[in-house]
């Protein structure tokens, strides 16, 4: 047979390939137009000339609420555009508030966003060896550098330094095809909740009071939120108790109890939880069939020394098996800690003792993102392994860093001081993360005032804050609250030289509120 002959057999060959991959498409419904229906039955798809307008918006897609960028926010920036001085602490944004970068991470990041300028001949005289030779180590991390693609986990380098930073700090095994780069820890809670909540039968418990992020995306993606109560008497812990009757309530109502998160240090009740309660919470998880959540992100933001971060997996790991055995997801960050660095957008999620079909599958959904922004990943290798004692740069990249934790603990303890001070407000000590959570006694003439408005009485005493000071809270009421108590969420990040001026001017607006509705 000719060569002419084979190559016209093979395209016939090839084109009745595609039509039977075609109609197997069809076969199956793909790209299938629906049976026609009445017009009484055709669902409406437009009102006032508007396909997107609010009344017929995806029903989950307008019920999802976000408290820290919500009614209060929107007002503060009303207000800011109108001249007022405001202060935004409802959102743990550190270099906002005045926290200045790592010299050391921003000399790498500029060598790896302009690689030229390592052939600069003053780079030795501008930059640090050490600084040099880590830019140059990044770089090989990226191939086509920063501007290109990496792999949809994230570049394989910057995985491994992850993997090592987790081995260094639990004293386990943690293995780079395992950890999922994300731009921001937000994204890979997202990843995971897609993949666990199936439908609305589908229920994750989540601690109250819980950062809204949660709430938020379990209601776009349909399932269940199940809120369990943290223990405001004992500084915030897990109540054990509490989660099991939402698990036997949830049960009852025919919902299947899927996930569990837990936020260590909280947000926003900054505890830190004990290595026991963590230990009663794995074992709750396994006896019920139940994932790991371990929102971890703020595991450097530590105040105290009775009670430091101890991760979910290292003692679930020191635990042996069963529990060792357990399914677990891990998230961390690099916006938070001592570097702060929210607009870079770089984050991990961590599969401990997942299926790998199901990590088949969570690559299949990360790489329809075709990859993480780079410079976040580039920011945590950076985060992840620091210079090193005895290096050029360490010196001055430990007293940046002592000096933001240390500076961060005396805030802490001024804002804890601050509100307890003040009659009718009360405060448990910031142990972690960046927030203060004090709970409000408010006079029943300023709930009635609050009813009134149509509003919840902490966010008619948070709005009436921002307006008399400028100071931007998040009432209690957005991240969830026992009922018949009322709080407010505040930052700890105004600088030192600010944090006190914040501080004089809530305890004299609270004054003023007392007075005005007794």
């Amino acid at each position: 047979m000719s060569l002419v002959s084979l190559a016209h057999k093979r395209s016939a060959l090839c084109s009745l390939s595609r039509c039977l991959t075609q109609s197997s498409l069809w076969s199956r419904g793909f790209a299938s137009l629906p049976e026609p229906i009445s017009d009484d039955q055709a669902p409406v798809n437009s009102k006032d000339g508007k396909v997107l307008h609010p009344d017929l918006l995806n029903e989950d897609f307008v019920g999802a609420e976000y408290a820290v960028r919500g009614e209060l926010y929107l007002k503060g920036e009303e207000l800011r555009k109108q001249g007022k001085e405001i202060i935004f602490t409802n959102v743990g944004n550190p270099h906002a508030l005045g926290q200045k970068p790592r010299t050391f991470n921003r000399q790498v990041m500029s060598l790896v966003m302009c690689p030229t300028l390592l052939d600069h001949p003053k780079v030795a005289e501008l930059y640090p060896g050490d600084a040099i030779a880590r830019a140059k180590q990044c770089l090989s991390y990226f191939s086509g550098g920063l501007g290109a693609y990496t792999d949809s986990r994230g570049s394989e380098g910057v995985r491994k330094e992850i993997a090592e930073y987790i081995e260094r700090r639990d004293g386990y095994p943690s293995s780079p095809n395992q950890l999922f780069l994300t731009d921001g820890a937000s994204p890979a809670v997202r990843y995971m909740l897609n993949a666990i909540i199936r439908n609305d039968r589908d229920g994750i418990l989540v601690p109250v009071p819980q950062y809204p992020l949660y709430s938020a995306s379990i209601q776009l993606l349909g399932g269940r939120l199940l809120g369990y109560y943290l223990r405001e008497d004992s500084n915030w812990s897990m109540d054990i108790p509490s989660v099991k009757r939402q698990v036997a309530k949830a049960r009852a109502d025919g919902i299947a109890v899927r996930g569990l998160v837990f936020i260590n240090p909280g947000n926003p009740t900054g505890q830190c939880l004990s290595v026991e309660n963590l230990q009663d919470i794995i074992k709750f998880c396994h006896d019920e069939d139940v994932v790991l959540m371990a929102d971890e992100v703020y595991q450097t933001n530590i105040y105290q020394d009775e009670r430091p971060f101890v991760s979910c997996k290292k003692v679930m790991m020191d635990m042996g098996e069963p529990y060792s055995k357990h399914e677990l997801l891990s998230f961390h960050t690099i916006s938070k800690g001592a570097l702060g660095e929210c607009g870079l957008r770089g984050g991990y999620v961590e599969a401990t003792n997942i299926h790998p079909g199901t990590i088949d599958q969570i690559y299949k959904i990360a790489s329809i993102n075709l990859s993480p922004n780079t410079t976040g990943q580039l920011g945590m290798a950076l985060m992840v392994n620091p210079p090193k004692e005895g290096s050029e740069s360490y010196a001055q990249w430990k007293e940046e860093e002592s000096s933001v934790m240390d500076s961060l603990r005396r805030r802490a303890q001024i804002m804890t001081d601050g509100f307890n001070a003040c009659e009718g407000v009360s405060c448990t000590f910031t142990e972690g993360a960046m927030y203060s959570f004090p709970r409000l006694d408010l006079p029943q003439k300023a709930v009635q005032a609050a009813q009134k408005e149509g509003k919840s009485p902490d966010t008619f005493y948070c709005l009436e804050l921002l307006e008399d000071t400028g100071i931007l809270t998040v009432p209690g009421s957005g991240f969830g609250q026992e009922e018949g108590t009322l709080h407010l969420r505040t930052t700890i990040l105004p600088q030192e030289d600010q944090i006190k001026e914040v501080m004089n001017r809530f305890q004299s607006f609270h004054k003023k509120f007392l007075e005005q509705y007794s």
